[in-house]
C-alpha cells in the first residue's frame, strides 16, 4: 500500500459523510444512495458503506452528476407564529424551510421554537455546528421576552429560578425579570440555558402565570434587531466568530457540574500541613524506638591523680 499524502489539502473520509457535506441528506439517507447504486467513484459504482473517498483527487457523482461540498452558509430567521421547525410534516402544514429558496443547500435549524413562539433561530446547513450549539453542555444563553398574565411577584420569579419538577426532570429559568406592566398582565425578560420542549411556557403555566406571548430576541451574542417577520438575513463575521469563542472555551474548560468545589481553608490548609507534616515526623521520632546509648570512652587517669593515690 501506498503511504497518503502528507501535504494532501482534503484527507480522506467515509463516502457517507462527504455526500451529506455536499448536501445530499443526512448521514443514513447518504447510505441509501450508496446501498442503491446510485454514487460513482471515478467513474466506478460503489456500494459498499465503509469506502473512503479523497474529494481533491477522486471524482465522486450521483448519477452520473459530479458533486461538491457546499459552502457553509449561516442565517438568522425571524421565525413568524404558525411554522414548525422540522424538515417535514405529515400533515402538511407550514415549515420554517419554505421561507427558504427551495434550490439552496439542505438546512438544519439550531434548537426548535415550538409553532406559537415566534423569533430568532440560526439556521444553517453546517450540521456539526448546529449539534454543538443545541448541545446543553455548551450552556449557551437564550434570551426570550413574553407577555404572561397577571403579575409575578418576586417569591414567583425566586421559585422560577430554583426551578419545578416535572416528568422529564427539573425544569428553571437561568434569569427572569419584569420589563413593564400591561393591564392584567406583565412583560418578563428570561434568560434559558437549555432548551426542553415548551419549557418556558410549562413553567409558567405551574406558577399560574400563562403565557401569552413569546419571542426569542437572543441566542448568545447574536440578537434578533430589526429582521422583519418571516425574513433571515446571513450571519455577520464577528456574530459567527463570537459563537465559535464560546465553544471553543467551554471545551476547554472543565464541567462546571463536575468540577470539585475549592475549600475556604485551602490557603490555611497548605501552611498548616507544613507543620502538621512537620510536627507528625517528630511525633514519629519519638514513638519509635530509643536509640542505644552511646557507651562513655573511661576517663583516662592522670597522672598526677595515680601519683597520690599511691
Amino acid at each position: 500500500m501506498t503511504e497518503p499524502d502528507k501535504n494532501s489539502p482534503a484527507p480522506k473520509m467515509r463516502l457517507q459523510r462527504y455526500l451529506a457535506q455536499c448536501g445530499l441528506g443526512s448521514r443514513r439517507e447518504c447510505e441509501e444512495l450508496i446501498e442503491n447504486g446510485r454514487i460513482q467513484i471515478d467513474g466506478k459504482t460503489v456500494t459498499k458503506l465503509g469506502t473512503n473517498v479523497s474529494p481533491a483527487e477522486q471524482a465522486v457523482s450521483l448519477d452520473g452528476e459530479k458533486l461538491s461540498i457546499e459552502r457553509k452558509k449561516y442565517f438568522l430567521l425571524n421565525k413568524p407564529p404558525g411554522f414548525l421547525c422540522t424538515a417535514k410534516d405529515p400533515q402538511g402544514r407550514r415549515t420554517i424551510f419554505d421561507l427558504f429558496p427551495p434550490e439552496g443547500p439542505r438546512l438544519f435549524c439550531v434548537g426548535r421554537l415550538d409553532e406559537a413562539t415566534t423569533g430568532l433561530l440560526i439556521v444553517t446547513n453546517d450540521g456539526a455546528l448546529t449539534q454543538k450549539l443545541a448541545h446543553p453542555k455548551y450552556r449557551i444563553h437564550r434570551l426570550y421576552k413574553a407577555q404572561v398574565a397577571g403579575h409575578p411577584t418576586r417569591e414567583v420569579l425566586n421559585e422560577l429560578k430554583e426551578g419545578l419538577f416535572f416528568t422529564e426532570g427539573k425544569f428553571k429559568v437561568h434569569d427572569i425579570r419584569p420589563v413593564k406592566k400591561q393591564g392584567r398582565s406583565t412583560w418578563v425578560e428570561i434568560t434559558m440555558t437549555e432548551g426542553q420542549n415548551r419549557e418556558i411556557r410549562r413553567l409558567l403555566a405551574r406558577t399560574g402565570h400563562k403565557v401569552m406571548k413569546l419571542e426569542r430576541i437572543g441566542f448568545g451574542p447574536v440578537r434578533l434587531g430589526r429582521v422583519p417577520m418571516g425574513q433571515y438575513r446571513e450571519l455577520r463575521r464577528e456574530e459567527l466568530g463570537k459563537l465559535f469563542e464560546i465553544l471553543e472555551r467551554t471545551q476547554r474548560a472543565p464541567d462546571p457540574e463536575n468540577a470539585q468545589p475549592e475549600s475556604k481553608s485551602t490557603p490555611r490548609k497548605k501552611s498548616a500541613t507544613g507543620k502538621s507534616s512537620q510536627s507528625k515526623a517528630a511525633g514519629s521520632r519519638k514513638k519509635s524506638a530509643p536509640k542505644a546509648k552511646r557507651k562513655r570512652a573511661p576517663k583516662k587517669k592522670s597522672r598526677r591523680g595515680s601519683g597520690r593515690q599511691k
